[in-house]
């Protein structure tokens, strides 16, 4: 079985590289960019000859069908994307040039070449519900699309894309909305792994025992990202394409729940002050990410195997790790 898997250096791609090495019957194809760092996957012990690298841009089409004519894979993992929130509303035309535009390209070019057979996962997000009211919660497929900023735009327009696709082709889609996911190897400019990041250093003695926050009332599902891979590849070999399912734990804390159980992790947890950046506070934020998760797991079988507590400990030891 032949699976390509674009944004392969990134976090989420590397956790789904990890899990797919497990697997020996599976060839493992994956994309990169020439200026992609290979920090996230450094760790994979025989990388180049274990996974096959395809140099490649989303947002150049002729770059795209190259790869996917050369690999003519049975499945795409099509995690390549611009996924932090906050820069979108300074660079929407990136966000849109990647994730709609990059969707696009690598959908034709599997149309295009004629692979009917090859099932293509869409993960979207589940900001792309924006601010839902708290008696339309839990969320779920038919409650209505609010996105708040251009990133969850465009991941709304990815997500539609993949359906007409499916509609209008008969391209394999299986399309997900997965809500927040965390873990080891995420970039600092996330909420948690910020947190991690700044605690790390003042246990180190190299900042001032000062936690600098944005939004800490935030209620959101949390699931390890190691067992979202785990997901997503259950969900590309059983969900029925064209269908939408949600993706998440039944984990429901506030960012601020999360920081405080952190802080209770640190060695000097008891002397750190909590402080708001107004930096770091979004324009528009959702206030409640809730989903209703059920389908997805009645139909695959999963369920998280990994208890938040220890997603938090993981990513403050990661980032201790690093500083």
């Amino acid at each position: 079985m032949k699976v390509l898997v674009t944004g392969a250096t990134g976090f989420v791609g590397s956790h789904l590289l990890d899990l797919l090495l497990t697997r020996p019957e599976v060839e493992i194809h994956a994309t990169r960019r020439w200026s992609s760092r290979m920090r996230l996957v450094g760790h994979i012990p025989g990388i180049e000859e274990r996974i096959s690298w395809h140099l490649c841009d989303l947002t150049d089409p002729y770059s795209v069908e190259d790869v996917v004519a050369a690999v003519k894979p049975s499945s795409i993992f099509h995690l390549g994307a611009q996924s932090f929130v906050s820069p979108s509303w300074s660079a929407p035309e990136a966000y849109f040039r990647t994730n709609v535009l990059g969707t696009l390209h690598l959908l034709e070019s599997v149309r295009r070449i004629g692979l009917d057979d090859t099932r293509i996962l869409l993960p979207g997000s589940g900001e792309e519900y924006g601010d839902v009211p708290e008696d339309e919660l839990p969320i779920n497929t038919r409650t209505e699309l609010r996105p708040v900023n251009p990133y969850a735009v465009s991941k709304v327009a990815q997500d539609l894309l993949g359906y007409e696709h499916n509609q209008t082709y008969g391209l394999q889609v299986v399309r997900l909305r997965a809500f927040n996911h965390e873990g080891p190897r995420r970039d600092r400019v996330f909420a948690l792994p910020s947190f991690a990041f700044q605690i790390a250093r003042i246990e180190k003695d190299l900042a001032p025992p000062v936690v600098k926050v944005g939004n800490l009332e935030a209620l959101r599902n949390w699931t390890d990202v190691r067992d979202m891979v785990r997901a997503y590849d259950l969900a590309i070999q059983h969900c029925p394409p064209g269908e939408l399912f949600l993706l998440g734990s039944d984990e429901l804390l506030t960012v601020g729940e999360c920081l405080e159980h952190m802080l209770a992790l640190s060695t000097r947890g008891d002397e750190i002050q909590v402080e708001t950046d107004p930096a770091l506070v979004r324009p528009t934020e959702p206030r409640r990410l809730v989903a209703d998760v059920l389908p997805f797991r009645k139909l695959t079988g999963w369920k998280p195997e990994i208890p938040f507590q220890d997603t938090i400990r993981d990513t403050l030891e990661y980032w201790r790790n690093q500083v």
